[in-house]
């Protein structure tokens, strides 16, 4: 969407540019509002403190929901953490002059990939190489050969899965605003506006749920 207007388009209309400079920008976003909420703790929470304590709140139970109190609080740092600067990312692009990053297919495939790196390694630290790629192969022996081979490409498809559902779906959002933006440049479109705003909540929130089933998946295999 190079042809759209950014405020950091008047910088560079270099688009890796553009695209690292939202990126960034997010970034430092989650990071501010994550240091406002800690600089002054009080007992009775208000402000942003409410607020990222009601947000930490609502991914816990989201993990807990999923594989237990006890491994959603380890893995609360991270999941928290990605469904912020998603959760910022998608906003962004919704500001008319801003772009959101995670539009583009570099930070979600990305992302994805730290995801992945991440549960696999979890799961080999937890129940070892062997263990763990054994459960791969499912509960009938016998069938051992066929369902390895499938388990492997669905796990690497899980990649794609991530990486393509929050691109295309954010992608088609920032369409869609730009042609809403351009019927009707001077009336605010705020049901259009709304539905986006939504959008961009649930993609964050459908990205930390899966991020936790593969997680549970990884370190929860005596289940399967």
């Amino acid at each position: 969407m190079g042809e759209i207007f950014t405020f950091f388009g008047l910088i560079s209309e270099d688009h890796n540019f553009i695209f690292l400079s939202h990126m960034i920008l997010s970034a430092l976003i989650a990071i501010v509002l994550a240091k406002m909420a800690v600089t002054n703790l009080q007992l009775v929470p208000k402000g942003t403190q409410n607020v990222m304590e009601a947000y930490v709140a609502g991914v816990l139970q989201m993990g807990t929901d999923v594989m237990g109190r006890l491994h959603a609080r380890k893995y609360l740092p991270l999941v928290a953490t990605i469904g912020l600067f998603v959760g910022i990312a998608n906003l962004i692009g919704i500001i008319p002059g801003f772009e959101a990053p995670s539009a583009n297919i570099n930070m979600t495939l990305t992302l994805a990939l730290i995801v992945f790196v991440y549960y696999n390694y979890v799961g080999i630290k937890t129940h070892g190489v062997i263990k763990y790629f054994k459960h791969f192969t499912g509960p009938v022996w016998w069938l051992a050969w066929l369902m390895f081979p499938v388990e492997i490409v669905s796990h690497f498809s899980r990649i794609i899965s991530l990486a393509f559902r929050l691109f295309g779906n954010i992608k088609g959002d920032d369409m869609f605003l730009a042609v809403i933006l351009f019927l009707v440049p001077w009336v605010m479109p705020l049901i259009p506006f709304g539905l986006l705003t939504f959008g961009a909540f649930l993609q964050a929130f459908i990205f930390m749920m899966l991020t936790y089933v593969y997680l549970a998946g990884a370190i929860i295999v005596d289940e399967h």
